[in-house]
């Protein structure tokens, strides 16, 4: 007697449904331990946290290296020895010459009585509210590395940013809206977006990029509203989409897939909320004119009202098609750049301030390094006007969330070359933002390629002298 059989279809296995169909399912009891714990999406680390003061961070990032010379660190010495020779000096990218004061005036404000530039003159009328570190380094004087060092912690490897770890540490406020937000307007070259990018955290964690060079809410954020279809019919779609993942997902142990799901909620959600949230016509005028026309302004007040909504992360990059690297007519520029964000800083400060919000918010000014106290040279030996880098000392400041206000810390040499009191590193300035948040640096890690991963490498030291 004979048979036929039909040959039946059966999918390949893969690794988990192996696991998970054979010996009963232990194997599959092991790696759902092994996703519990590399797959942090859904539950924000925990181990990290305590009682820290502030809930956002709002970040004024000046791309392109503001002269630190020139805006929070007072040198009287190089108007002393203005076109002099000043021995030997550190080694730059480029050629510089004689001590070159800053053109532009210095005066004390406050009760605290800190030297603050004209250039940031409105600023300055907050400076019992801010803490200025003078004494920051970088690693290298070059942009790329120094950019992601600042904004990513580490000058050569793409790692996640800032924002994406302060993300995954608190988790979210509002399940409406990206937790971590980056305006740049114009955008910056593909190869510096990785500035907020989430690395090997999962992808929820990565900033959102908007251009905030346009008004129209489908140009600031892309595919935001949908060209063909209506809502309800957008809707039930995607809750087809979600019945079919889900019955994919329940025959599988891939967490990933669950943020998939989330990613395709937020964004659906994020056509109703997010027209509001960046519609500052909502605002009164009066309000608008206190934080000036322009983008900046306007990028501005945003943040704000993206705080009140529960954002975590704000990033506000100034720079991105005129940058801070001005190695000529440095007079001309710095003026220029300093006066679209002067105004809308001052305003940002006063509104948080009016709102109760100054307290829950850590606002941080500063740039990837600063620039030299001597001119920079032109090929035949002139002078440019302008400043070189200088990654061996520069100046940040921070204010809010529980920062002591009408505070220095830290000091560069006489000319302003190099950190010489309280020399600060990156990873410090980035420990002490997180313990403002109320998260340990040390115990804020990822495990990754058999390694625990944090923000701050195997560095950093909370700088308690500028915590109230």
């Amino acid at each position: 007697m004979s048979f036929r059989t039909s040959k039946v279809y059966r999918p390949a296995l893969n690794r988990r449904e192996m696991l998970l169909r054979s010996g009963l399912g232990l194997g599959a009891l092991g790696l759902n331990a092994v996703l519990a714990d590399d797959d942090r999406s859904i539950n924000p680390a925990s181990g990290a946290r305590f009682g820290g003061t502030a809930k956002r961070v709002i970040q004024f990032f000046l791309n392109g290296g503001p002269s630190h010379v020139d805006t929070f660190d007072h040198k009287p010495a190089l108007a002393k020895h203005a076109g002099k020779r000043l021995g030997e000096t550190l080694t730059t990218e480029r050629k510089t010459g004689a001590a070159f004061p800053s053109p532009f005036k210095f005066q004390p404000y406050g009760e605290s009585g800190i030297e603050v530039s004209e250039l940031f003159s409105r600023t300055a009328q907050h400076i019992d509210d801010i803490a200025v570190i003078r004494s920051m380094y970088a690693q290298v004087p070059n942009h790329e590395p120094s950019l992601m060092l600042m904004n990513c912690g580490d000058s050569v490897q793409a790692r996640p940013s800032a924002g994406a770890w302060v993300l995954y540490g608190l988790g979210a406020e509002n399940q409406n809206l990206p937790g971590f937000i980056a305006m740049c307007p114009g955008g910056l070259p593909i190869k510096d977006t990785e500035n907020w990018q989430s690395a090997f955290l999962p992808g929820a964690y990565q900033g959102t990029h908007i251009d905030s060079q346009h008004t129209q809410l489908s140009r600031l954020i892309e595919n935001i509203e949908h060209p063909q279809i209506s809502t309800p019919d957008q809707r039930r779609q995607l809750e087809l989409l979600a019945k079919w993942n889900r019955d994919h997902q329940s025959q599988r142990l891939d967490r990933r897939l669950e943020a998939r799901i989330q990613s395709y909620e937020l964004a659906f959600r994020m056509q109703a909320e997010a027209s509001d949230a960046f519609d500052i016509a909502n605002e009164p005028q009066h309000v608008r004119d206190r934080y000036g026309e322009g983008v900046h302004g306007r990028q501005t007040l945003i943040a704000r009202r993206l705080a009140e909504r529960g954002v975590r992360y704000i990033q506000l990059w100034h720079g991105a098609g005129q940058p801070w690297d001005n190695h000529d007519k440095i007079a001309e520029n710095h003026r220029k750049l300093a006066g679209e964000i002067d105004q809308p800083i001052a305003a940002l400060l006063s509104d948080l301030k009016a709102r109760g919000m100054l307290d829950e918010t850590l606002v941080v000014w500063g740039g990837e390094f600063g620039r030299t106290p001597t001119v920079e040279l032109a090929g035949d030996g002139a002078s440019k006007l302008g400043r070189d880098h200088n990654h061996y000392g520069f100046s940040v400041w921070l204010a809010g969330g529980g920062i002591k206000g009408g505070t220095v810390y830290g000091a560069t040499d006489e000319f302003g070359f190099k950190a010489e009191q309280n020399p600060t590193s990156v990873h410090d300035l980035h420990a002490t933002m997180l313990h403002a948040l109320g998260l340990d640096h040390k115990k804020l890690t990822y495990r990754y390629s058999g390694r625990d991963f944090r923000l701050t490498d195997v560095h950093g030291n909370v700088i308690h002298e500028i915590l109230t």
